[in-house]
This record gives structure tokens, sequence and C-alpha cells, in this order.
């Protein structure tokens, strides 16, 4: 299974919920997160995507601890199965 197969059906599924999850891409700043996902009631998060079994580069490990260090929720997925709830804990307050 492909990385951007799981992200399709992550993304999709943020749809479902009534939310959006635009690719977050920033200029000057390496390592951030594949999406930035944003659900109703102001729920927000961010989600990094990997093929199964991959693991986050170093520099994407630093950059998840930065984002959470300034209290934001950081995911990784890497399979189909954690789509689920990895949307219930951005939806949980």
């Amino acid at each position: 299974m492909r990385e951007q197969f799981i992200e399709k059906k992550f993304t999709d599924a943020v749809k479902k919920m009534g939310g959006i999850a635009p690719k977050f891409v920033s200029p000057g700043l390496d390592g951030v997160p594949d999406r930035l996902v944003l659900l109703p009631m102001g729920r927000m998060a961010f989600v990094e995507f990997k093929a199964p079994g991959k693991k986050m580069r170093p520099l994407q490990i630093r950059r998840k601890n930065q984002l959470e260090s300034l209290g934001f929720q950081v995911f990784c997925v890497d399979s189909i199965e954690q789509i689920g709830g990895v949307i219930d804990a951005i939806q949980s307050p």
C-alpha cells in the first residue's frame, strides 16, 4: 500500500466529517507535516503520512516535537486502520 493511497483515504474521511485537509507546504521550513486538518468546531491538527512500516525522519520528528510544544496535535498515519482513531482524537477536546 502506498502513502498516497492512505493520504487519499484520510482526506476523503475528513471531507465526510465536514472538514478540509489541505496540503501543508512551508517554504523555508523543512520537515513540516503533509496535511493541516481542519474540522468543525475549530478542531485542527497536523498529519504526516508514511507508507506502512515507514518512520518519520529525524527532522520530521524535531518539527513534530516543536509543533507539539506549541500545543498542536501532530499525528503520523501509516495505515488505513488508524484513520478513524486519528480523526476521533482531533475531534476530542
